[in-house]
């Protein structure tokens, strides 16, 4: 009488992932720590804090990025517990996608999935270029003839550089990620810390604490730059908005990193609302930082307010050189851990066969990475920043329109695919099967007010950012266009005809990769 052997025992998670239709491929090396340790990472508020600076001062100015950074970021934790409730239930790599298909059916999961990829990949290419953006910078500082020859070119070529290396290290080893993340979360406490005290300790005057919290500036030309009325209140001044709800997003790589966490279905959804917390404490205390360390308001405002020309008026260069690689560093650990967050979501969707080229980005190497989907992760980031090589100037000032219709993409992608499924779980009410982290009765009211802040706030992000962009207004060029709405209607327009045309006809949503059925080793449990 012949025998089959027993499939091999699996722990809890193996266990968990193998109840939503999953057999465990990539390697679970990651601690708690090191998940909230990536989220941490890429919400980087010594990145998106220093980098769009500039779009809260042009569109509100000191009182605008001091209240309203406290005010967003609230409403911002109200997602991320949203989502960490979700984490809980469904901890797979396809997160938010995942989450989608199995609360909205198959075409919530298609057209979240594909929010959620370019979404991400919009942020890879913003958090390099402006790390490319802040090392330029800093070499110009220690070398005049660097900083004399100034050129778009040279710039983009080191964000090609920065990519290259982020891309490398994410292909080397998965343990090695986790170590990076780690440093980076200190690296991150240590260094905003150190910026703190510099603003605080070197400049020899600061401004005053009404014109922190009073003073407002309209650097967009809209409104002949009046800081008062409705126009000013509903059409400039929410794009300083803008400035918290880029800093503090990524998060959702505490989900896209679950399959490689230990114990994820406590871990993800602790690394998600912990790292909005920390971020947003931190990050506010830095931003007021900041302010209280410009010396003349006008200077920032002609320097298309750069959080740069706070630090070269009110303070020597040596010492703004030593703020300004603290920040490049923290963006470098951003650059790397975003490229991981969006290379673990194109596999996750690739597996379910979501994306072109679906049988190379759900392969993994030897170390268990997807090689082909970091590759093209920096590929895609390098083609959506193209237009930064196009030089814009506005009243005089270099702004990086290009730059912030990035941050803008990645903005509306991200937090319109965090929408759709924290919707669905509301809709599915009492039905929704809890994991072990829950918010109780609490989603019935957080669930409607993040899906509401998330559409106030996308539409916001694709509001033109001066004059220049917009149509109805003399001097109009295509160099000063806020490209989002391009980007992302033209993507939502794409996704309806291939859903009609063919998707629909072989798309179920996730596909199961068990082979076996799984057997939990119960001395584990």
């Amino acid at each position: 009488m012949s025998t089959t052997a027993a499939p091999p025992p699996v722990d809890d998670d193996e266990a968990e992932l193998a109840a939503l239709g999953y057999k465990q491929e990539l390697s679970r090396s990651w601690s708690g720590f090191s998940n909230f340790a990536i989220s941490f990472s890429i919400i980087s508020i010594l990145a998106g804090c220093f980098t769009s600076f500039g779009l809260g001062w042009n569109g509100g100015g000191p009182a605008a990025i001091a209240w309203g950074w406290p005010i967003v970021a609230a409403l911002i934790l109200v997602i991320g517990l949203c989502m960490s409730e979700l984490v809980s239930a469904m901890p797979t790599s396809g997160g938010i996608y995942w989450w989608a298909s199995k609360l909205g059916g198959p075409k919530a999961g298609y057209y979240t999935g594909w929010l959620n990829l370019i979404g991400l990949l919009a942020i890879d290419a913003s958090v390099a270029y402006g790390c490319a953006t802040f090392f330029d910078t800093v070499v110009g500082l220690y070398s005049d003839s660097w900083a004399k020859d100034y050129s778009l070119n040279r710039v983009f070529v080191e964000f090609v550089v920065i990519l290259v290396l982020a891309a490398v290290i994410n292909i080397f080893s998965s343990h090695l990620l986790a170590v990076l993340n780690n440093i980076s979360v200190w690296w991150h406490v240590a260094g905003a810390v150190a910026v703190i005290v510099i603003l605080f300790a070197v400049p020899s005057k600061h401004a005053s604490v009404s014109s922190v919290f009073t003073h407002t500036v309209n650097n967009t030309g809209f409104f002949g730059g009046h800081t008062s009325g409705a126009g000013f209140i509903l059409l400039v001044l929410p794009l300083s908005a803008i400035l918290t709800q880029y800093t503090i997003t990524g998060y959702d790589a505490s989900a896209h990193l679950s399959e490689e966490t230990r114990s994820a279905a406590n871990s993800a959804a602790k690394g998600i609302w912990q790292s909005i917390l920390y971020s947003a404490l931190g990050g506010w205390v830095l931003l007021l930082a900041f302010l209280f360390a410009v010396q003349d308001e006008g200077g920032v405002t002609k320097a298309g307010g750069s959080s740069i020309a706070i630090f070269e008026q009110a303070m020597s260069s040596r010492w703004a050189a030593v703020v300004l690689i603290i920040s490049t560093a923290g963006q470098f650990f951003c650059t790397v851990a975003c490229m991981t967050s969006t290379s673990r979501m194109m596999f996750a969707f690739s597996r379910d066969r979501a994306v072109p080229g679906a049988r190379y980005l759900s392969k993994l190497n030897a170390n268990r990475v997807p090689v082909v989907g970091v590759i093209t992760s920096a590929v895609i980031a390098i083609v959506l920043t193209l237009p930064a090589l196009v030089k814009v100037d506005i009243n005089g000032a270099p702004v990086p329109v290009a730059f912030f219709a990035v941050v803008s993409i990645g903005v509306v992608g991200l937090y319109l695919a965090f929408a759709i499924p924290i919707f669905y779980r509301w809709k599915a009410g009492t039905a929704f099967t809890v994991g072990r982290w829950t918010l109780g009765r609490k989603y019935r009211w957080m669930a409607p007010l993040a899906v509401i802040e998330i559409v106030v706030t996308s539409v916001v992000a694709m509001f033109p950012t001066s004059t220049g962009g917009a149509p109805w207004y003399d001097g109009f060029a295509w160099k000063f266009v806020n490209y989002t709405p391009l980007v992302v209607f033209g993507l939502l327009i794409v996704l309806e005809i291939a859903w009609q045309v063919s998707v629909k006809k072989w798309f179920t949503g996730p596909k199961s990769t068990l082979e076996t059925p799984p057997v939990v080793d119960t001395a584990k449990v």
